[in-house]
């Protein structure tokens, strides 16, 4: 079953686990069964039938598209977080800073992570 981490503005919602296992085949069916043991989580995850503006999704480390119709493998970790966006060079013509170059969308592994 996926592995969902939950951000700590979340933890009261599920008594402090910062992780959660849930069945689903879905970042939908994910949520859903979030909200079922956790009452007021979709609210916080979703607006309508989609991810809230200002969240991004990420599936085993890499950033994707925000869709809850996005499918999720048996042993995926989900991370919710808050999307970054970039800005604009005040000196450039209006691309944003860093146009055209590639940059890491990936986010450490729960099952990697080294505590401080």
């Amino acid at each position: 079953m996926p592995t969902v981490a939950i951000p700590s503005l979340l933890r009261h919602l599920t008594k402090g686990a910062d992780s959660i296992t849930v069945p689903g085949a879905t970042v939908r069916e994910v949520i859903d069964n979030l909200e079922a043991r956790y009452p007021g989580m979709k609210a916080r995850l979703c607006e309508e039938d989609r991810i809230k503006p200002g969240l991004a999704v990420y599936i085993n480390g890499l950033l994707t598209r925000g869709s809850i119709l996005e499918r999720v493998d048996a042993d995926a970790e989900i991370h919710f977080l808050p999307a970054i966006g970039g800005g604009i060079d005040a000196a450039s013509t209006g691309k944003p800073k860093n146009w055209g170059k590639r940059v890491s969308t990936e986010i450490p592994s729960l099952r990697d992570s080294r505590r401080f």
